[in-house]
């Protein structure tokens, strides 16, 4: 080795031994902070567009859709963390109404309440369903139909009127055949106007009732209770289902050209909103301290360098990234190598 290339494996090794010591302890917080408040300072000048490209985010954005949606790791994730939240001690310790108050809740009921458009016009589209008319038909069938139980169970406890119903009974069952052919035509034949008479109650229970006091009743029975006992309305499998269902309808519209539209949408609407403010300014906005970025990043990074050092991965890759610098012909030349 010629003494250039030995002074310049010298200087390699003071290098690495620098950089390591710049990436641990009390100079690495100093660092970091260096970092943090330049890049800070430098946002004050900066409007958001000139550091966002517009279209590069689309891509990305459109690209990652994509790619997350087909990653198995995503269902996996997702059923995890559905078994996680199922069994977390603090829905044993905590109240429903501990968690969440009543004032905003009782804001969202009330103003779900009055989306008078949105009911009109879910109910008028339910119209239209052929199969919906024969579900409120055979709803409305069954209010009737336990309606007379209802008044032939008080009828019975009359003396001597249960066998004579029993009577009744017997020679209507003679002739029922003829007639249920004859009813279920009609009821065939009644269908929307069952419909009708179903969505007019919904309306008017929509608009008259006290559905938010019933509403607020419900909350508040479940808001004394704990969180854990919201279980009983769903099982974990049965969690674990309805998750991978939703991944699944999600999964199945990532790629179309609606949800490229959507991701454009989202970029351009972000960019015409915030374009023009600093990238500082935004960042505070957000309620991000600089303290808490220098805290943060030092907390994230120190596990991994310390790792990585403790295995000779950080000085091995500071090496390889300088070594080419300190080996190339222009430093060697600078240290007399000859040539």
């Amino acid at each position: 080795m010629t003494a250039a290339r030995d002074l310049a494996n010298r200087l390699l090794d003071a290098q690495v031994d620098y950089v390591l010591a710049e990436l641990k302890g009390e100079r690495l917080t100093e660092l970091v902070a260096q970092f943090v408040d330049e890049a800070l300072a430098a946002g004050e000048t900066i409007p958001l567009e000139r550091v966002v490209d517009a279209q590069r985010m689309k891509v990305i954005g459109k690209r990652l859709l994509v790619q997350l949606g087909e990653s198995p790791l995503v269902d996996d994730i997702a059923v995890a963390l559905a078994d996680g939240l199922y069994d977390m001690q603090a829905s044993e310790a905590q109240t429903l109404g501990e968690v969440l108050e009543r004032e905003p809740v009782e804001a969202l009921v009330a103003r779900f309440l009055s989306l008078r458009t949105l009911h009109e016009r879910t109910l008028d589209r339910l119209t239209e369903s052929p199969l919906v008319a024969v579900v409120a038909s055979k709803f409305v069938a069954q209010i009737v139909a336990d309606l007379v139980a209802q008044n032939r169970a008080r009828a019975e406890r009359v003396p001597g009127m249960s066998s004579l119903l029993s009577i009744g009974t017997s020679a209507a069952n003679r002739v029922r055949s003829p007639f249920d052919q004859l009813l279920g035509d009609a009821a065939d034949k009644g269908a929307q106007y069952a419909l009708r008479r179903t969505n007019n109650a919904i309306r008017e229970l929509l608009r008259d009732a006290p559905l938010q006091q019933a509403a607020m009743e419900l909350w508040d029975l479940h808001a004394e209770e704990p969180i854990g006992d919201l279980r009983e309305y769903l099982s974990r499998q049965e969690l674990r289902d309805v998750i991978l269902i939703v991944l699944e309808v999600l999964a199945t519209a990532r790629s179309t050209d609606f949800a490229g539209a959507v991701v454009d949408a989202c970029v351009d609407v972000l960019l015409e909103h915030y374009g023009a403010r600093d990238v500082t300014g935004l960042i505070a906005e957000l309620g991000i301290q600089r303290d808490d970025l220098v805290e943060d990043a030092v907390a994230l990074a120190t596990p991994v360098l310390e790792t990585a050092e403790a295995e000779g991965v950080l000085a091995a890759l500071v090496r390889s990234r300088l070594g080419p610098f300190f080996f190339s012909p222009a430093v060697l030349d600078l240290l007399g190598e000859k040539k």
